[in-house]
């Protein structure tokens, strides 16, 4: 996989980032970059580091919460996806940022794109990934991820 700190880059490309708390798209409360609290409430320990969220968080609490919901998220994707080891570097990140916003539940919707990943298929992956509601809403980050499913390039453009 990339390493942290690309990784961070790209969400907070596709995330954004906001200190204080926030309604996303879907509706739901959230805070620094892309944290749903609604599905990922904070852990213990969390709520131990950043306190009451009502006033806002700091950046470095942002990049905290965003570090753990990076190593929850890629435990997922490697405990959940047979074929992960698999994956170059780039392809990894395509699926671990697609897991990252949809939560695992609904990326497993994606029968067709997952078997396409699984066999090696990246142009089908591709396909699958432009042709469903998330790349309806997501707009350009789907194009970026789909496109690397297919190339193995991530492109900031």
């Amino acid at each position: 996989m990339i390493d942290m700190e690309e990784i961070i880059n790209r969400l907070v490309l596709h995330e954004g980032l906001r200190l204080k708390p926030y309604k996303c798209s879907a509706g739901f409360l959230s805070i620094g970059v892309g944290r749903n609290l609604i599905t990922n409430p904070l852990t213990k320990q969390e709520k131990t580091v950043v306190g009451d969220l009502s006033h806002g968080i700091t950046y470095d609490m942002a990049m905290y919460l965003l570090r753990h919901d990076i190593k929850r998220v890629l435990e997922e994707c490697r405990g959940s996806f047979s074929f992960w080891r698999y994956l170059d570097s780039e392809r990894k990140y395509a699926l671990f940022d697609m897991c990252f916003n949809l939560g695992l539940r609904r990326l497993l919707k994606f029968k067709k794109m997952l078997d396409a990943l699984a066999i090696g298929d990246y142009r089908g992956a591709a396909k699958e990934c432009l042709n469903s509601k998330y790349a309806r809403d997501v707009g350009k980050r789907a194009e970026r991820i789909a496109k690397t499913f297919e190339t193995g390039v991530f492109e900031y453009d």
